[in-house]
């Protein structure tokens, strides 16, 4: 457990990696350090390549899914990394057990149709300031394409309304600035108002009705509660909006790497999962407009 407290202190304070992403790396690592003492090894050190199989196969009897061991994996392999980092051993055990073939699933996003009637849906038993809290949320995640850790983390200081800008604090604490259209800064400027009502010291933007800081369960379940009222999708998340805002950016016409810095990418490849939805609209468009195509009508 020692050596899992410095590797915790190594994401947190050297990698500066997100609560979120840290407290996922702690349980997977920890689940791991269980199922070894089960197989009566005592000690992490002890792992070899057999110990790091026997353990996928463990959790393929368990069913869970490809996705979620290869997590696992990727997890125990950056500990591994990092006791060879602090010479505690020299060879990564998890080095060579590849990663579980996962079925590429395409995320569709919500329609411009459906976040319309999420913005105007009428939720019963709301308080006013959560019905106008929770229609920002939504309006806010769509108008910037911004992580639900990112939008948890957003404070009052980081908006800059006379210039129609956020800052947004993004995975490893970088920050970026992110555009805002007016109809969102009008929004803002009145949520801001009922927020002043609330008794509060927290400087989060978003708090609960009684002034706390809002948690990633509050949120999935604001968005979804909105969404299973106005769209047949069948994931209905913070992360659907965000594919949402990022579509419609490349669809009318945004360049890639303009959408990369926007969504606080570190690389263009994990932009490029956006383009999908474009080109099967660019198929339609050349379908109908190809003077040579067979199936025009």
């Amino acid at each position: 457990m020692e050596l899992l407290q410095k590797f915790i202190d190594y994401l947190s304070l050297e990698k500066k990696n997100s609560s979120h992403t840290v407290t996922a790396y702690q349980k997977d690592i920890k689940d791991f350090l269980v199922y070894i003492r089960n197989t009566a090894l005592v000690d992490c050190l002890e792992v070899d390549k057999d110990v790091v199989r026997s353990w996928v196969v463990f959790l393929k009897k368990k069913q869970l899914s490809n996705r979620s061991i290869n997590r696992k994996l990727s997890s125990l392999k950056a500990f591994y990394k990092f006791l060879q980092k602090i010479e505690e051993l020299h060879q990564n055990p998890v080095e060579q057990q590849k990663s579980l073939n996962e079925e590429k699933k395409v995320m569709i996003p919500f329609s411009e149709q459906e976040i319309e009637a999420a913005l105007t849906l009428e939720v019963k038993g709301l308080s006013e300031f959560e019905k106008y809290r929770n229609k920002m949320m939504i309006h806010l995640l769509y108008a910037s394409g911004i992580r639900q850790a990112e939008l948890i983390g957003l404070r009052i200081e980081d908006l800059e309304l006379s210039n129609k800008t956020i800052k947004v604090t993004g995975k490893r604490n970088k920050q970026r600035m992110i555009p805002l259209y007016d109809a969102v800064v009008e929004e803002l400027v009145c949520y801001l108002k009922l927020r002043s009502q609330i008794d509060t010291k927290d400087s989060s933007l978003f708090v609960t009705k009684r002034g706390a800081k809002l948690y990633s369960s509050l949120v999935y379940r604001i968005i979804n509660l909105y969404f299973s009222e106005t769209s047949t999708k069948q994931v209905k998340s913070p992360h659907v909006l965000r594919h949402a805002y990022a579509t419609t950016l490349v669809n009318n016409g945004a360049d890639l790497n303009s959408v990369k810095e926007l969504l606080g990418h570190s690389s263009l490849a994990a932009t490029q999962v956006y383009t999908h939805n474009s080109l099967e609209k660019l198929k339609q468009v050349y379908n109908q407009a190809h003077p040579r195509n067979a199936t025009k009508k």
